[in-house]
């Protein structure tokens, strides 16, 4: 099975000034950050980068920004994801003016999987959009997520052209790869984990191309994939087993964790999130990080 994305592909934050402004001296030097820090791809606006809460034009900056600072150096993968189908098209429209290597997207937020042909539908009308860009389904099921069952995924992967990869994060995430990788062949280029990367090392046994998790550790993500595809796999366990306690903090406040992190590592700013306090971090759940990452730091690269 050829896969031309394969690894670590990190999601950059949106960085924002105090007052809510989109950081656009920040994000290019995050952008450029992961790069250094070995991840083997970028991927944006989506979740992690507050996506939905982007204006049309910030969502258009922000792709233009991203695919400029990596400048071919590693595949950018583009969010298309949108309240709406005609948002969807135009937001992959837009990754491909701006060079991107690929798209991601869930079906639009008001559709429900239980409408299998308005999902197929949306698929066809994304890959036209994206114009032979290699389009990912991400299968999620968070608060604007409608997870699709393995047949829905397998018709797409099959049926539409250029629909060809997945990054699988719903319930049950890890038997659904089994489930797509053993029943798709050629239809499917990859399947990719989320979930910040929880769940890497089972994951790639059961044949995942990579992972995209958040950016805060690029550099400790990409010595877990480099150790599991040099088939070092206690080196790999290892590593992991250093990162957890970040990646369980995430959980608990998710982009502010990131945001946070990314400040302290001085790749950003400011920590500001939008639609919330900057920070929902108290004083012991700062002490707490002070301690994660006190364990951790010896394996930051950049």
């Amino acid at each position: 099975m050829a896969q031309s994305f394969r690894g670590v592909f990190a999601i950059p934050v949106t960085p924002f000034e105090p007052r809510g402004e989109i950081d656009e001296t920040s994000l290019r030097r995050e952008v450029d950050w992961c790069v250094r820090a070995g991840a083997h791809g970028i991927v944006a606006p989506v979740m992690a980068s507050e996506g939905p809460t982007l204006t049309e034009d910030e969502r258009r900056r922000v792709t233009r920004i991203v695919t400029e600072t990596a400048a071919g150096r590693v595949p950018v993968v583009i969010g298309a994801s949108g309240a709406s189908a005609p948002a969807s098209i135009l937001y992959a429209r837009w990754a491909r003016e701006a060079g991107a290597d690929a798209v991601i997207a869930t079906p639009p937020y008001g559709v429900r999987a239980t409408d299998p042909e308005a999902i197929f539908a949306f698929y066809r009308a994304l890959a036209d959009a994206a114009d032979g860009l290699p389009v990912f389904i991400q299968n999620w099921a968070g608060p604007t997520g409608w997870p699709l069952n393995t047949p829905q995924l397998l018709r797409l992967l099959a049926e539409i052209p250029n629909v060809s990869y997945l990054k699988e994060e719903a319930a049950g995430a890890a038997h659904t790869m089994t489930a797509v990788l053993a029943a798709a062949g050629d239809t499917c280029q990859g399947v990719m984990g989320g979930m910040g990367g929880r769940y890497l090392l089972d994951e790639f046994r059961r044949g995942a191309c990579g992972t995209m998790p958040a950016a805060q550790a690029p550099d400790v993500h990409a010595r877990v994939w480099n150790a599991l595809d040099a088939g070092d796999e206690a080196e790999a366990r290892r590593v992991f087993n250093r990162l957890l306690p970040l990646l369980n903090l995430e959980g608990l406040f998710s982009t502010a964790l990131c945001k946070e992190v990314l400040r302290r590592r001085g790749v950003i700013a400011h920590a500001t999130v939008r639609g919330r306090s900057a920070s929902p971090l108290d004083a012991f759940d700062h002490r707490e990080l002070d301690a994660v990452l006190g364990d951790l730091s010896e394996l930051f690269t950049v």
